[in-house]
């Protein structure tokens, strides 16, 4: 690809020790975003948090090298929680909240999400769990917060909704514009969905396995001494030859990457169709659940 000006939103990514998946998963999306429409849009989404963008350093409280070095120059915060709100900062119950609050009080966009995912009862603390409470309760009350049941669910809510804080808010859109003295208009699906359909088209075995996987939800990968065999819906693929075996097997993992199919065995031996999966499948015309 030849090189291309662009301009670069900076997105702080603001979470305590508990929701370590959905800090790689916000990357993970960020990316998707900018090898899809970064060169059409001249713009780029850059994800910034401590663990990526500091280094180590003993010149003074931790959270103010944060805040001034990171925070400071961030765009957009996106801050996640599940059944922690983090350490003691010293001057905030985290330094999560700290992040937020200054960011806030710069008159910069925040999206906060929370987790509803079971947790076991004895994995939480019980003081933490409290002051999150307090901290969700208070976030209710100053504006539009949201919930997300699974990892599966906060992908498809956020690959949404950061489409649509760039169109919408008026501080992104005057970082958009700054550059070309206006505003911009950022590109959405018709639906003002998410940005799933200009992605990538599935290879041809992909969209076979897909395609018979939403029949029942599943895909098995069978494997016995006399070869593998990737079973999907009432289909089953594959001719035991190592390049046929790569193909089919490589699939299964094409559509892991993609989001559509998550490992429920967590052996790479049973596989179910995620929501993404079933709405992908919806909009290119799969029939759901009947028989082929």
């Amino acid at each position: 690809m030849m090189a291309y000006k662009a301009n670069v939103v900076s997105v702080m990514i603001a979470s305590p020790s508990d929701v370590p998946t959905e800090r790689a998963l916000v990357r993970q999306i960020l990316t998707e975003w900018n090898d899809v429409y970064s060169k059409r849009e001249a713009l780029v989404l850059m994800p910034v948090g401590w663990e990526t963008h500091s280094s180590p350093e003993l010149s003074g409280r931790p959270q103010d090298m944060i805040n001034e070095r990171l925070l400071a120059d961030a765009d957009l915060l996106i801050g996640i929680f599940w059944t922690r709100v983090g350490s003691d900062t010293g001057k905030a119950i985290s330094g999560s909240i700290e992040e937020i609050d200054r960011h806030r009080k710069a008159g910069k966009p925040v999206m906060i999400y929370f987790s509803e995912a079971p947790v076991r009862p004895d994995s939480v603390d019980r003081e933490q769990y409290e002051k999150l409470k307090e901290f969700k309760s208070w976030a209710m009350t100053e504006g539009l917060v949201q919930t997300y049941q699974s990892l599966d669910d906060f992908r498809m809510k956020l690959q949404r909704q950061v489409p649509l804080a760039l169109q919408q808010n008026p501080y992104l859109q005057s970082v958009i514009g700054a550059a070309e003295g206006g505003y911009v208009t950022v590109n959405l699906d018709p639906d003002m969905g998410s940005f799933r359909s200009a992605e990538p088209s599935l290879s041809e075995a992909a969209a076979a396995l897909l395609r018979s996987a939403v029949q029942d939800g599943t895909i098995m990968v069978l494997r016995t001494l006399g070869g593998t065999h990737v079973q999907a819906g009432r289909e089953t693929f594959g001719d035991n030859s190592p390049r046929d075996t790569a193909r089919w097997t490589g699939a299964v993992e094409e559509l892991v990457k993609r989001g559509f199919l998550s490992d429920r065995g967590h052996k790479g031996q049973l596989f179910a169709v995620t929501n993404a999966g079933f709405e992908y499948a919806e909009e290119i015309g799969y029939p759901i659940g009947t028989t082929l």
